[in-house]
């Protein structure tokens, strides 16, 4: 039976630091994605008021303003926080590609350390079958 891989608890730990990561990644991800569908609704909505009732008087076309401003707002707002999530992302896709190195770099000792082991155990096992057939060649040739 080949030897046990003397770094597979630091294995485990990378895939679950790994895993962790992916996770993180998830969720920026996904923050990322609802700033910029709230971002996009926001455009909507603000190309929608362009397209809403005639405006008759002053005080609805200073409410429609007033209406737009606030819009216009609101999206410098949500450009600031699509920014910030981008680079939140951005972040976490470091910290997963950091995690993923770190155990790619032990799956690789891994399957370094189990050929060697393979290797080394079938070499034990063909030296027992030679030392057999040569004991066996003596015994014979000794009758």
């Amino acid at each position: 039976m080949a030897r046990k891989f003397p770094l597979a608890g630091l294995l485990r730990l990378r895939h679950a630091e790994q895993d962790r990561a992916a996770a993180g990644l998830a969720a920026a991800n996904e923050r990322l994605r609802d700033a910029a569908d709230a971002r996009v609704a926001a455009r909507r909505s603000l190309a929608d008021q362009a397209d809403a009732q005639p405006v008759h008087d002053a005080a609805t076309l200073s409410a429609v303003a007033a209406a737009r401003a606030a819009t216009r707002g609101m999206l410098e707002e949500l450009d600031a926080v699509v920014q910030s999530r981008r680079a939140d992302a951005d972040r976490a896709q470091d910290a997963y590609n950091t995690a993923r190195r770190s155990a790619l770099g032990l799956e690789k000792l891994e399957e370094q350390h189990t050929v060697a082991a393979t290797a080394e155990e079938l070499r034990t096992e063909q030296n027992a079958l030679d030392e057999i057939a040569a004991r066996s060649r003596t015994e014979g040739g000794a009758r």
